[in-house]
């Protein structure tokens, strides 16, 4: 039968009722139990104990399945912790009561009181005495939604997606713990959690191209932020010392499996600390998560065998390109090479492009997807870390490190360039790459140098993308299966 048919047919149904006086939105139900709790407390119960129960049970869930036997009914309901069977006779919920039942249908959410039985297959059902409606359903769900092909209909109708397959759910059920598991660790290492501005004058902290709105009582444009940086190293400055926030960052660029214009990142800053001390801490930080979800540090992710296992590698940007890439080390110590190399490899890269921003080009074309365990990729040229501090021993390079996990970054930490001198030369070369085209190049922010100038310590800061975190430890393949509302192009 067509959706149109069916739609019809409910629609028919409804309007009976409704002239019945049947209220089909009924208020005020409480329920004092789920199925899970039930499922749990009477899991090893024999029918001779269950017969000797007073108690009564309340559940309240959307209806699932129906097998009608005349007088009565076997049906499953489901709530926010699962499935359980139910047991339904007209002697026992009354003629009204079975009368009502007979004209539901699945997806309608219903109000059952009983008691738990074991029926001849073994099955704990609740046999039920009393039943209501709570709310009616009027589209009915999709039959063959588990065999659906198109998976953008699954992200765009999440709600859908949510009801019929129970995998999903615990991927954001799993996305809760972690994100508490996550703030658990960082609290008990005395971090303070805050919260910075979402609209922001300029979009600092990083280099990606912002979304742009005015508002309209100040008359003046703000930019959705692309990393609250910038914020909260001035809470370091203020004396905050540790500090971290878990919210959303907006950046107007392509999207991907890994890439959400819209996406949750934790940043936390730590004074007196460098970007080898973060290296341990996030050791121990992704250790403490996987335990509370896996029990232990190894997982499979999409094929790959993961092992968490601290000490994880560590080795230098060039290093990486020279053992992964097959590439002459003389390339990467001339811009002219280095370009010549880029451009064979097939390189969105200008000729007039720094050494540097070269050279991470390659890195990020040759060595990232071969980085499946974890590892620390250390020394980031200056021209594409901005706010980094550089490496003492070479200038030219940063205090650095990004961490990949079965080929994909989940985390990017340095050293934070505290000096202000410093800081305005390297926000006057990002100048100048947007004056060249470079869209995604930094800004110059004044009022943060005038920060630095009042001192902020010695620092170490580090983002992790919580959405690729969850995409890791929940086997998902896609960014879009760990958000509950990617965004997407419009249907009309």
């Amino acid at each position: 039968m067509a959706d149109s048919e069916l739609l019809q047919k409910r629609l028919e149904k409804i309007n009976a009722m409704k002239a019945e006086g049947i209220d089909l939105y009924p208020n005020g139900i409480h329920v004092g139990d789920t199925t899970a709790s039930i499922l749990e407390r009477f899991k090893d119960a024999d029918n001779d104990f269950l017969s000797g129960l007073n108690e009564r049970f309340t559940l309240a869930g959307r209806l699932m399945a129906v097998r009608n036997f005349g007088k009565a009914a076997f049906i499953n309901i489901q709530d926010r912790k699962g499935r359980i069977q139910a047991y339904l006779h007209k002697n026992s919920i009354g003629d009204s009561g079975f009368s009502l039942f007979k004209r539901l249908d699945v997806g309608d959410i219903v109000y059952l009181c009983g008691k738990p039985i074991r029926t001849k297959t073994g099955e704990l059902t609740i046999e039920v005495d009393e039943f209501r409606l709570l709310s009616k359903a009027i589209r009915p769900l999709p039959e063959k939604w588990h065999g659906l092909t198109d998976v953008e209909t699954r992200y765009r109708q999440r709600h859908l997606d949510l009801i019929v397959n129970p995998k999903v759910r615990e991927i954001f059920y799993t996305r809760s713990r972690i994100i508490k598991a996550i703030r658990q660790f960082m609290d008990e290492r005395d971090f303070l959690e805050v919260e910075t501005p979402m609209m922001q004058p300029k979009a600092g902290g990083a280099t990606a191209r912002p979304f742009k709105t005015h508002h309209n009582a100040l008359g003046m444009d703000f930019y959705l932020r692309i990393a609250p940086e910038l914020y909260l190293k001035r809470l370091i400055t203020g004396g905050l010392e540790r500090v971290y926030e878990i919210n959303r960052n907006f950046r107007n660029e392509g999207m991907s499996t890994f890439h959400n214009p819209e996406f949750t990142m934790m940043e936390f800053y730590q004074a007196y600390a460098t970007f080898e001390d973060l290296m341990t801490l996030t050791e121990e930080l992704f250790a403490h998560v996987a335990k509370r979800v896996f029990g232990g540090l190894k997982f499979r992710y999409q094929e790959m065998e993961i092992d968490l296992t601290p000490p994880w590698p560590r080795i230098s940007l060039k290093d990486s390109i020279l053992h992964y890439g097959n590439i002459a080390p003389d390339i990467l110590e001339s811009q002219a090479k280095a370009f010549a190399c880029a451009s064979e490899l097939g390189l969105e890269v200008k000729e007039n492009d720094p050494l540097g921003k070269l050279i991470t080009a390659i890195f990020e074309e040759v060595v990232e997807k071969n980085l499946i365990q974890p590892t620390f990729v250390t020394l980031y040229p200056v021209e594409v870390s901005p706010l980094s501090k550089r490496n003492a021993a070479d200038p030219g390079l940063t205090d650095r490190f990004e961490l990949y996990i079965a080929g994909k970054e989940i985390a990017n930490a340095f050293s934070e360039l505290n000096d202000p001198e410093d800081q305005r030369g390297r926000f006057l070369a990002q100048l100048k790459e947007r004056d060249e085209g470079d869209e995604e190049a930094h800004v110059m922010d004044e009022d943060y140098i005038r920060v630095l100038e009042y001192a902020m310590p010695p620092t170490a800061g580090e983002g992790i993308g919580i959405d690729r975190l969850i995409m890791l430890f929940t086997d998902s393949p896609s960014i879009r299966d760990v958000i509950l509302f990617p965004q997407m192009r419009t249907k009309e």
